[in-house]
């Protein structure tokens, strides 16, 4: 690649995130469990009076949300009070934060490899993510949690050319406690460990560090101590005990796995990147002498190995693992391309597979199940693959450039279509629902339904609580003058006489109280 100003780099790396990550971000509704929730809390906070403390202490539903800090609840609201309450809204200020960590990356691969290849390599990688991209666009906490850690890595690094930099190490730990909480002694561990292993005892004793951990702590401090004065030991309870340290111990409320459950997550979205990881991890070991190979060996070790030894099991908790990957396979990806090492056959087999499942994906999106974009993605996904595999064989480093624009591309059109958030397509579809209970009840009334689980989502569109219980319940919900939500199974097999069926979606059923 030719010579590039670093500022030209930062300014093309920005606005390609930011056009993958807010491309069509209101296209699809919101998810259950995280997005229907972080939408409520933040639609609460942006509907209370002014002058209210509806800020500092959020509700959930009208209840005390004591789950996470308010951080990205507020900014939500805010974007609300711009942009009013849509899907695009909710999701802008966590996408636009993401998106923020890609050139961020850049600069820590810049000051960590003192080179701009690795470094605009591993940015490009973190850019072409799957999990990064598709977490990153929802309203969740955890890619804005990220970006912040990003840059406090970034401020840990160029405090040592800078003293004045250590002041933002305390603002990072500070933004990162105001939005996922108590993950900060986690990934502020990750980062003391690097100092420690780095030598930067300088760093860690320099008056200006502990300046700013204690100016950009206190909000955080002050938010905890306030919901503490506020609620009592039931925020304690809930906030610490029941979201923090029972994950460690226990699986909470049936999220489970085996210690690999993050390896077989790498192995369902790594692709292709999880090629070069070995690799890179393999290079990182050879090269631990160097701050950058121990940076990514410390962050991945420590970071995977954490959180597979937790109970609590969920998708989303390796997020964080990711900027590490992201900078060992773009420091294989810039030894290769600087010294023409290469694995050509393993290397064109596997990207010979991915180009043969591209072409079966075009294939089924034609005759199956119709979905022009996705045809186009596959196309994308084939010509781009099979052009590598082609490059790989002549031992061409070419394939470097059409590999990241290929999958750019690729995901370019997976986020323009409204299959990105697959799991939406896991039961019914909440908005048809939500469209009949706003036509027919006022909003924050409860309901109950024959539904096995909540739905966040649901209580989002409709503005009321819908609660599931059992059938004996429902008889008795029915009969205290309480609106029901039934599928066509349950109406039949329950027995309420003289029902008021108001609408239907869904194969859902909007039964009205009964008639005093």
């Amino acid at each position: 690649m030719r010579p590039f100003p670093e500022k030209e780099w930062l300014l093309t790396l920005l606005v390609g995130s930011l056009i993958l990550w807010l491309i069509f971000l209101g296209n699809s509704p919101l998810r259950d469990w995280d997005e229907g929730t972080v939408a409520q809390v933040a639609r609460e906070i942006w509907r209370a009076p002014v002058g209210s403390l509806r800020w500092l202490y959020p509700t959930l539903g009208g209840e005390p949300y004591h789950n996470k800090p308010p951080l990205i609840h507020l900014l939500i609201a805010w974007a609300y009070s711009l942009g009013g309450v849509n899907e695009w809204t909710t999701r802008l200020p966590s996408a636009v934060l993401t998106a923020l960590g890609v050139p961020l990356l850049y600069l820590v691969g810049r000051l960590i490899f003192n080179q701009s290849l690795p470094a605009l390599f591993a940015a490009l990688v973190y850019l072409t993510m799957l999990p990064v991209v598709r977490h990153g666009r929802l309203a969740m906490l955890d890619g804005a949690s990220i970006t912040f850690f990003i840059l406090l890595l970034f401020c840990c690094l160029k405090a040592s050319q800078n003293r004045l930099y250590a002041l933002g190490v305390g603002i990072c730990l500070g933004l990162i406690t105001l939005t996922k909480g108590m993950i900060v002694l986690l990934l502020g561990g990750i980062a003391c460990l690097f100092l420690l292993a780095d030598r930067q005892f300088a760093l860690l004793i320099s008056p200006y560090l502990w300046v700013g951990i204690f100016l950009g702590t206190a909000p955080a401090i002050a938010w905890y101590v306030a919901q503490w004065q506020h609620y009592g030991g039931n925020f304690l309870q809930v906030n610490f005990q029941a979201q923090t340290f029972e994950r460690l111990v226990q699986p909470v409320e049936g999220h489970s796995g085996p210690p690999w459950y993050y390896l077989i997550e790498l192995l369902k979205y790594g692709f292709p990147w999880l090629i070069f990881l070995p690799g890179g991890l393999y290079f990182a070991g050879k090269k631990y002498h160097t701050s950058w190979g121990r940076l990514i060996l410390i962050g991945t070790v420590v970071y995977l190995g954490s959180i597979s030894l937790m109970e609590t099991k969920l998708p989303w908790y390796i997020m964080p693992v990711y900027p590490f990957l992201a900078l060992a396979v773009g420091a294989k990806l810039s030894e290769i391309s600087q010294h023409q090492r290469f694995k050509a056959r393993i290397w064109t087999i596997l990207f010979g597979v991915i180009a043969i499942a591209g072409l079966g994906g075009c294939v089924y999106f034609t005759i199956a199940d119709y979905q022009p974009v996705l045809i186009a993605m596959s196309i994308v996904l084939v010509i781009s693959m099979g052009i590598v595999a082609w490059l790989i064989q002549q031992r061409d480093r070419r394939f470097i450039p059409v590999l990241f624009s290929g999958m750019y591309l690729v995901l370019v059109l997976l986020m323009s279509s409204q299959l990105w958030i697959w799991e939406l397509n896991e039961t019914f579809a909440v908005k048809p629902v939500a469209a009949l209970i706003r036509a027919n009840v006022a909003p924050g009334t409860t309901i109950y339904t024959s539904f096995a689980y909540g739905r966040p989502s649901l209580d989002f569109y409709c503005d009321c609580k819908v609660v599931p219980v059992t059938i004996p319940v429902l008889q008795k919900m029915w009969a205290n003058q309480s609106y029901l939500l039934l599928d066509n199974a349950t109406l039949k097999q329950i027995n309420l006489p003289e029902t008021k069926a108001l609408s239907e979606a869904e194969n859902f059923i909007l039964i009205a109280p009964k008639i005093s």
